[in-house]
């Protein structure tokens, strides 16, 4: 839904309320995004260059329920934070899975959502670093994180077993995206095949034994695969990162130079719109 525009003081204004989400994406070159405010889709591509305005009104909405909240839990209220099987500590890490103990708190979600294919991945953000998403998520996931390069190199029957590659590679290869380092610019260039490659060579016992005690079928390395690419709306790549957080100061502006990951990159400083999912703003061009 595109947001009406209107005139104000003579010059052309453009305004949406609502709550906000993690901005969509589209995997052109470069990068396409648009702003969820509201259930309005807002594509931000003709407003690079251009002053932007969002203003918090200090209403926080659970992204589950949709009632007020004081504070948000990873976009929710403290109840569903508690309850939601998203917001267990084994969506963070997933080799801590419980599903298999009978303790998993919403088992539906589990199986639709944990017991589904996921995939190991290289990508080059701030640095080389290892992850792992569902196989829909792809190239989403890459987007995401401001990743220039990605390659997946698993492919496995579940989230548990995603963990368990991750929790072997990430002792060689770091598992955390350097945002800040992310935000000032491409990462330099990694040649990822060779990455990978390297990465298999150093684990392959493990690797092996992993396999023997899974099944090959449910975890299978990708020794081939396209290198996936991207480029980011960026005008300017700030010389130094400064954060807003719209529970300090409820307003951010500024000239927006560009987009990158979830992050809005303006003139005055950087805002992740994905930690602030929920949270009711004004945005004003």
């Amino acid at each position: 839904m595109t947001p009406d525009l209107f005139t104000d003081t003579g010059s052309s204004t453009m305004r949406a309320k609502g709550d906000l989400d993690k901005m969509s994406v589209a995997a052109t070159s470069p990068v396409t995004y648009e702003l969820e405010v509201g259930g309005q889709s807002i594509d931000l591509t003709p407003y690079l260059g251009k002053p932007v305005q969002l203003k918090h009104t200090g209403v926080i909405h659970c992204g589950y329920c949709g009632v007020e909240t004081n504070k948000s839990f990873q976009g929710l209220c403290y109840k569903h934070f508690m309850s939601l099987a998203q917001a267990d500590a084994c969506m963070m890490s997933p080799e801590k899975c419980h599903f298999d103990k009978g303790t998993c708190r919403e088992p539906e979600w589990g199986e639709r959502v944990c017991m589904q294919t996921h995939y190991v991945y290289l990508a080059n953000a701030s640095g080389l670093k290892v992850g792992i998403t569902r196989g829909g998520q792809i190239p989403t996931r890459w987007i995401d994180q401001g990743a220039t390069q990605a390659i997946a190199i698993a492919r496995v029957s579940s989230r548990y077993l995603s963990g368990l590659l991750e929790v072997l590679f990430k002792q060689h290869v770091s598992d955390k995206t350097q945002w800040q380092k992310m935000l000032k610019g491409d990462a330099e260039e990694l040649d990822m095949a060779a990455e990978r490659d390297q990465l298999f060579e150093t684990c392959s016992a493990q690797l092996i034994e992993l396999q023997n005690t899974h099944g090959i079928q449910h975890i299978q390395l990708i020794s081939h695969s396209d290198i996936e690419t991207f480029s980011y709306p960026v005008l300017n790549y700030p010389e130094k990162i400064k954060s807003f957080n719209f529970d300090k100061d409820p307003l951010v502006s500024g000239v927006l130079q560009g987009i990158k990951g979830q992050y809005l990159i303006l003139d005055t400083g950087v805002i992740n719109i994905r930690r602030f999912s929920g949270y009711e703003v004004e945005f004003i061009v």
